[in-house]
Protein backbone atom coordinates (compact mmCIF):
# COMPACT_ATOMS: atom_id res chain seq x y z
CA UNK A 1 0.00 0.00 0.00
CA UNK A 2 1.20 3.51 -0.79
CA UNK A 3 1.68 6.61 1.50
CA UNK A 4 2.54 10.53 1.08
CA UNK A 5 5.83 11.03 2.63
CA UNK A 6 4.67 14.06 2.32
CA UNK A 7 2.61 13.99 4.88
CA UNK A 8 5.52 13.36 7.53
CA UNK A 9 6.34 16.28 9.85
CA UNK A 10 9.71 17.89 8.55
CA UNK A 11 10.08 19.72 11.49
CA UNK A 12 10.02 16.77 13.82
CA UNK A 13 11.18 14.22 10.82
CA UNK A 14 14.96 14.80 12.14
CA UNK A 15 17.21 12.36 14.01
CA UNK A 16 18.47 15.13 16.44
CA UNK A 17 14.64 16.73 16.83
CA UNK A 18 13.17 13.34 16.71
CA UNK A 19 15.53 12.88 19.97
CA UNK A 20 14.60 15.74 21.37
CA UNK A 21 11.58 15.17 21.17
CA UNK A 22 11.66 11.88 22.23
CA UNK A 23 13.46 12.73 25.58
CA UNK A 24 11.01 15.76 26.16
CA UNK A 25 7.73 13.49 25.74
CA UNK A 26 9.36 11.14 28.65
CA UNK A 27 9.91 14.76 31.14
CA UNK A 28 8.80 17.22 32.49
CA UNK A 29 10.93 19.43 31.53
CA UNK A 30 14.72 19.16 30.76
CA UNK A 31 17.55 21.76 31.18
CA UNK A 32 20.12 22.15 27.55
CA UNK A 33 22.80 20.30 28.95
CA UNK A 34 20.34 17.02 29.90
CA UNK A 35 19.01 16.92 26.57
CA UNK A 36 22.91 17.86 25.21
CA UNK A 37 23.69 14.19 27.28
CA UNK A 38 20.96 12.41 25.83
CA UNK A 39 21.30 13.46 22.39
CA UNK A 40 24.75 13.17 22.04
CA UNK A 41 24.72 16.59 20.06
CA UNK A 42 27.14 20.01 20.09
CA UNK A 43 25.99 22.73 21.68
CA UNK A 44 25.70 24.77 18.29
CA UNK A 45 23.76 21.48 16.48
CA UNK A 46 21.48 21.25 19.34
CA UNK A 47 20.81 25.13 19.60
CA UNK A 48 19.93 24.96 15.94
CA UNK A 49 17.83 22.10 16.26
CA UNK A 50 15.51 23.34 19.94
CA UNK A 51 15.29 26.52 17.82
CA UNK A 52 13.65 25.34 15.39
CA UNK A 53 11.09 23.39 17.50
CA UNK A 54 10.63 26.86 19.37
CA UNK A 55 9.37 28.36 16.31
CA UNK A 56 7.52 25.73 15.55
CA UNK A 57 5.80 25.60 18.91
CA UNK A 58 6.77 22.28 19.76
CA UNK A 59 8.70 23.17 22.51
CA UNK A 60 8.64 26.01 25.13
CA UNK A 61 11.64 27.38 26.76
CA UNK A 62 12.26 29.31 30.50
CA UNK A 63 15.62 30.56 30.25
CA UNK A 64 16.83 31.36 34.58
CA UNK A 65 19.33 31.77 36.78
CA UNK A 66 21.20 29.30 38.85
CA UNK A 67 23.76 30.54 41.53
CA UNK A 68 23.59 33.31 38.83
CA UNK A 69 24.64 31.23 35.89
CA UNK A 70 21.94 31.29 32.86
CA UNK A 71 19.83 28.00 32.43
CA UNK A 72 17.61 27.26 29.72
CA UNK A 73 14.69 25.06 30.45
CA UNK A 74 12.47 23.14 28.28
CA UNK A 75 9.20 21.15 28.00
CA UNK A 76 7.36 20.29 25.22
CA UNK A 77 4.13 22.03 24.17
CA UNK A 78 0.48 20.63 23.96
CA UNK A 79 0.84 21.14 20.29
CA UNK A 80 4.54 19.79 19.72
CA UNK A 81 3.31 16.53 21.83
CA UNK A 82 0.04 16.20 19.32
CA UNK A 83 2.52 16.56 16.46
CA UNK A 84 5.22 13.75 18.27
CA UNK A 85 2.12 11.70 18.66
CA UNK A 86 1.20 12.47 15.12
CA UNK A 87 4.51 11.94 13.72
CA UNK A 88 4.85 8.36 15.40
CA UNK A 89 1.65 7.31 14.50
CA UNK A 90 2.27 8.26 10.83
CA UNK A 91 5.48 6.38 10.93
CA UNK A 92 3.45 2.93 12.75
CA UNK A 93 0.85 3.03 9.72
CA UNK A 94 4.19 3.16 7.46
CA UNK A 95 5.41 -0.09 9.02
CA UNK A 96 1.86 -1.58 9.33
CA UNK A 97 1.26 -1.13 5.35
CA UNK A 98 4.74 -2.46 4.18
Amino acid sequence: MNYDYQQIDDVIHSRIRTSIMAVLVSVEEADFNYLKEKVNATDGNLSVHIKKLEEAGYVSVKKIFVDRKPVSRYKITSKGYKAFESYIKMLESIVKKN
